[in-house]
């Protein structure tokens, strides 16, 4: 079968150097039929080296027309250029062109990885091209546990593994000794005999003579052509039979990708933790942070709901107005009134002021609060000793005190009950008929439990000298209908003081008000650790960055072997997205030990589910971000130039 397989017309290719033309090729014409050995020669800087880039679609003429199986190449997509040096051409270089971080057998089977061979079928094909080329045992070796000789035969088996009609071999004697020269030239002998047109490219007449037609070029022109023998060429195998796909599915692609990024990060071990750390601490941030947020959110929230969240207060003087307490608005009268509404349980009139309490030769200042009978329901405490007063001392005035934890540790230091026991109160001897529940710090800060209770009327006429009170607490029915009753509540008090002369405020608004200063202080840490985040971010990019011009010979061969712009890309994102979701998990696990150690300190620190969860699909949409830049730059090389790359 002599048909044409290649077939270049009048090929010019110019370079700009400055003002400078440079003619690399000027009018090349060459036609290779199937089944040829070709030798095209020429001393450096002749041109042959531009030539075979070319015949190998890894770059394009300025000018002319080349067809490659009847298909012009120019009208060709970078993609449809890929599947044609797929499809078409198994390269061998100078330099071998390996991959140092795969294996033998990996790097045979990179051409066949985006031909979309599946994974057993192509490794089962690997391994058998290193057998038959005497490399059986060397298929889970390095490159750098190899022989110049050896990995010359890998790069010829990289080159059979998808099959092609052509083999493209660029000084592949180049870097060998005399004896692996001959072996490689005679493996290339055998291949033409087998069937396969085979295209060396060589400076060296001794190599050149290997060939059965010999191309010599210089400066840019084909001096001498021997010509196309006449003989019969054995048979090629069909190219149209090929078990093999157009090109690599995504999954397969994905697949690829992962094992390539894996082993890219256990290979750059030092700059994948330096690139992890600033993932891993934006993470741990935002983890740790809003779980202290969360926290600090919640314990807001419980110390409001201690006081109950059917409550409303009511304070004499308008809203806004400082020392409200000693403006003469509120009266008893005025929490009798407010008690006969409708949905209201209970309306505590309350007094209180600083005062010193006496025991024994034992002087403790303290608040004293006048209170009704109904305190302990209103206010959700219990009693923990003895019992609260009730309607009877009320109305007798009677001279009795119930004590907050403080005031009783304090005044009975030695652990016995106060029951039974009588304080001074400004002199006026109070019977101590009960202890309070600790209850905890306010949400304030303050102390709860520093506080002794007495008898609302008893308070006024002995203790405080005034009639009028500092607050009235509301306990509603229906915590649902307290807006409609708040309205009720100053309906009334502005009907009976003619004027609006008190403020009210349910418990409601003021948790929500708390919650609203609480979410706004979590989305300050929530944004404080996205900022770090978004710093880690940039530090993948930038570290991608270094990655592609490192690896731009590895993106050059694998664009060589038939990858598309679509495998680049694809590979440098998920290697970047693998970056970030390692750093993330490292990041969650950094931020939940970190939680735990503020816990332990003292803080209340609560993890939930959904920043950790949010923290970890941040960091890899991070990855995927800040990755795609480095990842469109390298699936954009061109591939003629990131080969010569060092």
């Amino acid at each position: 079968m002599n048909g044409k397989i290649l077939e270049l017309k009048d090929i010019q290719k110019h370079y700009k150097n400055g003002d400078t033309t440079v003619r690399a090729l000027d009018g090349v014409s060459l036609t290779v039929h199937r089944g040829e050995f070709v030798a095209i020669m020429g001393q450096s800087g002749s041109g042959k080296t531009t030539l075979m880039n070319i015949i190998g679609c890894l770059d394009r003429p300025t000018s002319g027309s080349y067809l490659v199986l009847g298909k012009e190449a120019a009208h060709l997509s970078p993609d449809e250029l890929a599947a044609l040096r797929r499809e078409t051409f198994g390269f061998v270089f100078q330099r071998y062109n390996l991959l140092a971080t795969a294996t033998a057998g990996e790097n045979v089977e990179i051409p066949s990885v985006y031909a979309g061979l599946p994974k057993q079928k192509r490794s089962q094909r690997a391994r058998g091209l290193l057998q038959r080329l005497g490399l059986g045992d060397r298929t889970d070796h390095r490159p750098a546990e190899l022989s110049g000789g050896q990995q010359q035969r890998v790069a010829v088996a990289r080159a059979l593994v998808n099959d092609p009609p052509v083999i493209l071999a660029d000084e592949p004697t180049g870097a060998l000794d005399s004896k692996s020269g001959e072996e490689v030239l005679a493996l290339l002998k055998q291949l033409h005999a087998e069937g396969r047109t085979i295209i060396l490219i060589t400076h060296a007449e001794s190599v050149a003579q290997h060939a059965s037609r010999v191309v010599r070029i210089q400066d840019g022109r084909i001096l001498e052509d021997s010509g196309f023998p006449d003989k019969g060429t054995s048979e090629t195998t069909e190219d149209n039979n090929r078990d093999y796909t157009s090109g690599v599915s995504l999954s397969a692609s994905l697949q690829e990708a992962l094992v390539t990024a894996w082993r890219s990060l256990q290979v750059n071990l030092f700059r994948t933790v330096l690139t992890l750390l600033g993932i891993i601490i934006g993470v741990a941030a935002v983890v740790a942070m809003l779980a202290v947020g969360e926290g600090s959110r919640q314990k807001v929230l419980d110390r409001i709901s201690a006081f109950g969240t059917n409550l409303m207060l009511i304070r004499p003087g308008a809203a806004g107005i400082r020392n409200a307490g000693d403006i003469i608005t509120l009266v008893p009268e005025d929490a009798a009134a407010i008690k006969a509404l409708p949905n209201v349980e209970t309306a505590l009139p309350e007094r209180s002021g600083r005062m010193t309490v006496r025991y024994g030769n034992i002087d403790y200042q303290t608040t004293a609060q006048g209170t009704g009978e109904d305190f302990p329901s209103a206010r959700d405490w219990k009693v923990a000793e003895g019992q609260f007063f009730n309607a009877d001392d009320m109305k007798a005035y009677a001279p009795v005190v119930v004590l907050g934890r403080t005031v009783a540790k304090t005044l009975f230091p030695d652990g016995g009950s106060p029951i039974g026991k009588y304080v001074l109160l400004r002199n006026v001897p109070f019977l101590v008929i009960g202890v309070m529940t600790e209850k905890g710090a306010s949400p304030n800060g303050s102390d709860q439990d520093d506080v002794i209770f007495v008898p609302i009327n008893t308070g006024m006429i002995r203790l405080f000298g005034k009639n009028y009170l500092s607050s009235i607490t509301i306990k509603v029915t229906d915590a649902s209908d307290i807006d409609a009753t708040q309205e009720r509540v100053e309906a009334l008090l502005k009907t009976r003081h003619r004027t609006e002369d008190f403020s009210v405020r349910n418990m409601a608004s003021i948790l929500q008000a708390a919650m609203e200063t609480q979410d706004t202080f979590t989305l300050l840490l929530g944004t404080v650790a996205a900022i770090s985040l978004l710093v880690g971010g940039i530090g993948v990019m930038n570290i991608m960055l270094v990655s592609v011009v490192e690896r731009t010979r590895e993106i050059g061969i694998r664009m060589a072997t038939g990858a598309r712009m679509r495998d680049i890309l694809l590979q440098f994102n998920i290697e970047a997205a693998v970056v970030c979701a390692a750093g993330g998990v490292l990041g969650i696990l950094l931020g939940i030990i970190a939680g735990l150690v503020l816990r332990y300190s003292g803080m209340t620190v609560i993890f939930s589910a959904t920043p950790a969860v949010l923290a970890f699909a941040c960091a890899s949409a991070t990855g995927l971000i800040f990755g795609y830049l480095p990842a469109r730059k390298a699936a954009r090389l061109d591939p003629v130039i990131a080969l010569a790359s060092e």
